[in-house]
């Protein structure tokens, strides 16, 4: 009989953590949610034809501008872990600073592995040593 409550037991406190992570992800999805300017790529402040990242909650899904063309992906949240898919984007040829801003725009959001959010700046962290790979500030955070 001990042995069936102790099953029982850890039984419940495995669901709970499940139960607990889908809370945290599902929070961290809303909290994420919105649009945001890019203010820093790779070291760099962005100042003209800064790229934008919008993200959808219901659909998962993030589009933007890279600066130069247009762009959507989707997207997976694992706690604070991050990252994208493939992305699909417009192909329009622009002066060489925006497409350079477009190159290390797009790469650094395939080497995304996590992000904070705080008070409206958002940072995205490199998968494979956790550098900075941009920080972009939220349009209207007061609709939060």
């Amino acid at each position: 009989m001990k042995n069936i409550l102790k099953l029982l037991v850890l039984c419940l406190a495995f669901t709970s953590c499940d139960e607990t992570k889908k809370v945290i992800n599902t929070a961290s999805q809303v909290e994420l949610s919105g649009s945001y300017t890019v203010t820093n790529l790779e070291g760099k402040d962005i100042t003209e034809n800064a790229p934008d990242l919008n993200f959808s909650v219901l659909e998962k899904r993030v589009s933007g501008s890279t600066g130069c063309n247009r762009y959507f992906a989707s997207y997976a949240i694992d706690l604070y872990a991050l990252s994208f898919s493939e992305m699909a984007s417009t192909e329009m040829a622009c002066p060489d600073p925006q497409m350079n801003t477009e190159f290390v725009f797009t790469s650094a959001l395939r080497n995304v592995g996590s992000y904070s959010l705080e008070k409206g700046t958002l940072v995205l962290y490199s998968k494979n040593d956790r550098s900075v790979l941009m920080t972009a500030q939220k349009n209207n955070p007061e609709e939060n």
